[in-house]
């Protein structure tokens, strides 16, 4: 089994509390048509750099159906900036159309196999993964991006047409695992492609 979900591989459940606070478990969601769940955070450049571009692409689908959860599993030990107080700060300034949700133990990470901040994964409607990866090139210069594959994929999926492009690499900081050098990531991860 690799580190990371696989295409066709069911989306896991969890408990995690958001900063809206309630606490959010996958049946939550049941309603979505499509669930696209990111491994974010509040510090990273890559994510910073590229929330608009997220904004903008979770208000083009949602009246499709299609809903956006973001996780942050990064630990305050590294950054004291992915705390989920600054969480709620942030969400409360930017708010973004998103629930935002707090996994303090990285199990839900793990279970995931969350390579970098930010990293897609898109659900089908019976909750099987169906793109993993990056969403944009170019996710730290907006200005430079010319490609979004989360979009494209999106488009194709609600088409009902195969995604052209299930898998690419996720562009951003790794995870900042607890415990460990800001650098690291477990031996068993690796590229998607």
């Amino acid at each position: 089994m690799s580190f990371t979900l696989a295409l066709g591989d069911h989306a896991l459940d969890f408990s995690l509390p958001a900063t809206d606070g309630k606490t959010y478990s996958l049946n939550d969601f049941a309603d979505a048509k499509v669930l696209v769940i990111s491994f974010t955070c509040n510090h990273c450049p890559y994510v910073i750099g590229s929330n608009e571009l997220t904004r903008k692409t979770a208000n083009r689908f949602k009246e499709q159906g299609v809903q956006f959860v973001g996780i942050n599993s990064n630990s305050v030990n590294t950054y004291a900036e992915d705390s989920f107080e600054h969480m709620v700060t942030i969400m409360e300034k930017e708010q973004f159309p998103w629930v935002y949700l707090r996994d303090e133990s990285q199990e839900v990470a793990l279970a995931y196999g969350a390579l970098r901040t930010p990293h897609y994964y898109v659900f089908d409607q019976d909750r099987n993964l169906v793109y993993s990866g990056r969403a944009v090139d170019n996710p730290k210069d907006s200005s430079k991006v010319t490609i979004n594959d989360l979009d494209n994929a999106l488009e194709e999926h609600l088409a009902g047409k195969p995604i052209s492009k299930p898998l690419t690499n996720p562009l951003g900081c790794n995870v900042k695992w607890d415990g460990k050098d800001a650098h690291w990531m477990p031996a068993d991860a690796c590229d998607l492609v």
